[in-house]
């Protein structure tokens, strides 16, 4: 009889607390991270285009670009976080002008490796959120950029959090596609205009506003919340009981 409620309780405890499923391994010639299952890599020239391959709609949401190039005089982290301080100005598809919003540009360790972590809005397309990854290694610089639509950042921000804190960075013999020493690493990533454009993209009204605190996951919110949280252990205490109950009679 205690292995059945042991067993009960495990079954319960997963049902209530089991955390959503991870994402795989991605790797190419520099880089690794944790990639969600419907998102698939292409290589576009010397850059590397991750999207959604599953869903049309959620493809125009969000984006991946990866870079490397030759690490050239211009290639330290001092510059690149000061490049990425700096609002980027540009005109848009109608010839407007756009200036993009700097959320921060700082320097951040990340699987024991030093790189510079910014965040804009409209840096890189209209209506959009461009985190930027930039660090230096054997020889190249590498650029990973996450874009993605400024009124679907909550929905996607735990997801690019994750992807971020798996993020390696290498560099493997043979094959590397990376960009000369003279080319400018940040021009490098930009987004392909195979897979730009309002065909993949749409126009996004507004711009400006302060990057939104990521909302925590479902889990976090429930392990966080006491009425959730001990509302669930009661939910299941009151399930053992009756097994109990039933048992004896």
């Amino acid at each position: 009889m205690k292995q059945s409620l042991l067993g009960c309780l495990a079954i319960l405890s997963g049902i209530l607390f089991s955390p959503p499923s991870q994402a795989a391994k991605w790797a190419n010639q520099f880089v690794e991270f944790d990639l969600p299952s419907a998102w698939v890599c292409i290589l576009e020239g010397t850059e590397w285009v991750c999207q959604n391959q599953q869903d049309a709609t959620k493809k125009k949401e969000a984006i991946i670009i990866l870079a490397a190039k030759i690490q050239g005089e211009q290639d330290t982290l001092d510059q690149y976080v000061s490049y990425l301080k700096t609002p980027k100005s540009y005109s848009n598809a109608q010839g407007k002008p756009v200036t993009s919003t700097v959320s921060y540009a700082q320097n951040k360790t990340i699987q024991d490796r030093a790189w510079v972590d910014a965040l804009h809005l409209e840096s890189e397309i209209p209506g959009f959120y461009t985190r930027y990854l930039a660090t230096v290694t054997d020889g190249i610089g590498i650029l990973v950029t996450y874009s993605v639509n400024k009124n679907k950042y909550q929905e996607y921000a735990p997801q690019f959090e994750e992807m971020v804190k798996s993020l390696k960075a290498f560099r493997r013999d043979g094959g590397l596609n990376a960009a000369p020493a003279s080319s400018d690493l940040f021009k490098n990533a930009k987004i392909p205009s195979g897979v730009s454009g309002d065909t993949v993209f749409g126009s996004v009204q507004g711009a400006g506003e302060e990057a939104p605190k990521p909302k925590p996951s479902a889990l976090a919110a429930l392990m966080n919340d006491p009425i959730y949280f001990y509302g669930g252990i009661g939910a299941i205490g009151f399930i053992l009981i009756s097994i109990l109950r039933k048992r004896k009679k």
